[in-house]
């Protein structure tokens, strides 16, 4: 089994290509777009997040995501399986399944339509865990999900949860990381899942960035998280510097949405996202455009 400390560095989220008419997944597509963030030099592939539309896909549809991403990596880099769903119990037959197609790693976003209360967080969490083997990495993003997971509860969920082991933190907020590494004794592994904020975090000690960027600008995204390691600071400035206007636009935008459109303008088509998301408007992809090809 992976461990925790071997999922590190740029951890690419693949966008989920739909077929011309919309209605399934196009896997050919798929598998290419997944080789290409892997032989671009990714250090792990998370399908299923956000960038994935998980929310938008038939369970049918998720296994086929997670069994042909799984199938295309082929244990050349960590996989890290978004699994999150409204049910605990539908939360579990995803990472169920994540775990027999032989990924390394679970992604989990507390989403609920209910405010969750942190005992029911906990529980969640707990039950998921007890269900499987694989690492799991808490993944708070309360933007998209409407629940926000303090320092203290994700550290307490550390230390009770055996296979709890990382957490990424997308509320933009540096403090929270900082809160982590303290409250953790530097003990719980976080990643940065706020675009914008990466420079920072990285900086901060976050042990990687899980972003949609190497899809669009691979080069640069490694060359930033290599110039922080070796403390080269003036040229992770000077690479984030460059980034930044694209990581904003693609935020801003919705990354399906934005990254999709992306790829289109870059000679790589994977279908519009699905409805109620809408392919990228002609002003932003004007500007998208002009974005990519300053590259």
């Amino acid at each position: 089994m992976t461990n925790s400390t071997e999922i590190h560095g740029i951890i690419a989220y693949p966008v989920t290509p739909f077929t011309e008419d919309g209605e399934s997944v196009d896997t050919g597509r798929l598998a290419a777009l997944v080789e290409q963030l892997v032989s671009t030099g990714a250090h792990a592939i998370a399908p299923l997040g956000s960038t994935g539309e998980s929310a938008y896909l038939t369970e049918t549809e998720f296994d086929t995501v997670v069994d042909t991403t799984v199938g295309v990596v082929n244990g050349r880099v960590p996989v890290i399986v978004g699994v999150s769903d409204l049910t605990t119990a539908n939360t579990i037959r995803r990472a169920k399944h994540a775990q027999r197609a032989g990924a390394d790693a679970l992604m989990i976003l507390p989403v609920s339509y209910w405010k969750l209360t942190d005992r029911e967080i906990a529980q969640h969490y707990a039950s998921v865990a007890a269900a499987v083997e694989l690492p799991i990495m808490a993944y708070n993003n309360p933007a998209t999900s409407g629940v926000d997971m303090s320092p203290e509860l994700i550290v307490e969920m550390f230390t009770d949860i055996d296979n709890l082991t990382m957490v990424k933190e997308s509320t933009g907020d540096l403090t929270r990381m900082q809160r982590i590494k303290e409250l953790s004794d530097g003990e719980l592994p976080f990643y940065n899942g706020s675009n914008p904020l990466v420079l920072d975090a990285l900086t901060e000690g976050a042990a990687g960035w899980c972003t949609a960027a190497p899809n669009l600008r691979p080069q640069p995204c490694l060359d930033l998280y290599a110039a922080v390691r070796s403390g080269n600071r003036g040229r992770a400035q000077e690479i984030y510097d460059d980034l930044a206007p694209l990581l904003r636009f693609i935020v801003a935008g919705g990354l399906p949405t934005t990254v999709k459109a992306g790829l289109e303008l870059l000679g790589t088509d994977v279908g519009a996202p699905r409805p109620p998301l809408l392919p990228l408007d002609s002003a932003g992809r004007t500007e998208l455009k002009t974005m990519l090809a300053e590259d």
